[in-house]
């Protein structure tokens, strides 16, 4: 009889054990880590802090109502300061640590090139869903879903823009980069069906090549009505002072990466003026649309816990972030192998009014392209 009292002792220990174990286990894996590396100090700080905040938003929104699978979803990110080197090795210790699911909202040609050129990813399953660049090594690879427009859509919108008021001569100025052949192939067929042609394109990598290039604009046999900018919001920044400062009045029209509001914190009114930015998400200060008031709810309902201003990266953030939960959700299970082959599926996902989508051979989820204009006055009108 006391036997039998110990042997079920024993198997209800057992059995403790193994409920124990199972619970450190689940512990252990509960909850999906999305991975973002990018700079949250230096000079692209406001940038990379302001798209992490938008992906929080909605995780958060997320997990408040219960998760994804039952299981919360984790934004873990790594500071990169703007340093390619960095980018590399921040992105290896994620890995290694945290185990994500996915990665998300990277930032920089530069730094997006590094990480292709590490190889760290080339092995792996896992997708980088959402990112900054225009590396055109980066738009055309296959691990890469940019959940924006890209940067031949942007510069179709602008040359079609342009063209209804009869400007077709265009320069092109971009941030010293070496894939600068495939770029100026990418723009002059991404503006040839407007009927715009590039008549000279420059590059620039320091504060004295950024003031060649305007000297060499001022030069042109061929002078240009309009000048295109590919560049960071920095780069892009120094440029238009230098110009303006040498009395150039060209409109300028810049992409996306330049951000709307560090420019106008960094340059007077008077050179904002006559610039326009192309703009890869719906503004985030308006309620036109389902998904611009789903972003204002979600930010009110934040509160203070929202530490950066209200942005256009803290928009495609909050974008970024819904895609990556979507495919989340069609994945069974949730791994790396899953959500990339449920991100190759998605087609049309409406997120209110604004559209993500793949095709075979294109990792280029939206078309969306509107243009912030700013007026004399420094009103930026859209």
């Amino acid at each position: 009889m006391m036997c039998k009292r110990w042997d079920s002792l024993s198997n209800t220990l057992r059995l403790a054990a193994a409920v124990a174990c199972s619970g450190v286990a689940l512990m252990a894996h509960a909850g999906w880590t999305v991975g973002q590396v990018a700079p949250l100090s230096g000079a692209e700080a406001t940038q990379g802090r302001a798209y992490s905040q938008g992906m929080k938003l909605y995780f958060d929104q997320v997990n408040k109502a219960g998760g994804v699978q039952g299981q919360p979803v984790e934004l873990v990110v790594a500071d990169d300061v703007g340093h390619p080197d960095e980018t590399v090795a921040k992105a290896r210790k994620l890995l290694s640590d945290s185990k994500p699911v996915v990665l998300a909202g990277f930032f920089g040609n530069r730094n997006m090139a590094a990480l292709m050129d590490s190889k760290l990813l080339e092995s792996s399953p896992l997708s980088v869903v959402g990112y900054q660049s225009t590396d055109t090594r980066v738009l055309a690879s296959g691990q890469f879903f940019a959940t924006r427009a890209g940067l031949a859509e942007q510069m179709n919108k602008i040359a079609t823009h342009l063209a209804t008021v009869g400007i077709t001569r265009l320069a092109l100025v971009y941030e010293d980069r070496p894939d600068a052949q495939a770029l100026n192939d990418l723009v002059g067929k991404a503006i040839a069906p407007s009927g715009a042609k590039l008549v000279s394109a420059a590059s620039m990598k320091s504060k004295a090549s950024v003031d060649k290039v305007v000297e060499q604009l001022r030069a042109s046999k061929t002078p240009a009505q309009a000048i295109l900018v590919v560049a960071s919001s920095p780069t892009t920044a120094a440029f238009v002072e230098s110009y303006r400062m040498d009395g150039g009045s060209t409109q300028i029209y810049a992409t996306a990466e330049a951000d709307i509001e560090q420019l106008a914190k960094r340059l007077p009114v008077e050179y904002m003026s006559g610039l326009s930015i192309a703009q890869v998400v719906p503004s985030p200060y308006k309620v036109s649309a389902k998904l611009n008031k789903e972003f204002r709810d979600a930010v009110a309902a934040a509160g203070k816990s929202v530490d950066v201003p209200v942005s256009f990266a803290m928009m495609e953030g909050y974008v970024n972030a819904r895609v990556i939960v979507e495919a989340m959700r069609r994945s069974q299970p949730v791994t790396p192998e899953k959500v990339t082959a449920a991100l190759r599926t998605l087609d049309a996902y409406d997120l209110g009014g604004y559209w993500v989508g793949y095709k075979p051979g294109s990792q280029i989820g939206s078309r969306y392209v509107d243009l912030s204009i700013v007026s004399a006055s420094g009103r930026v009108t859209q």
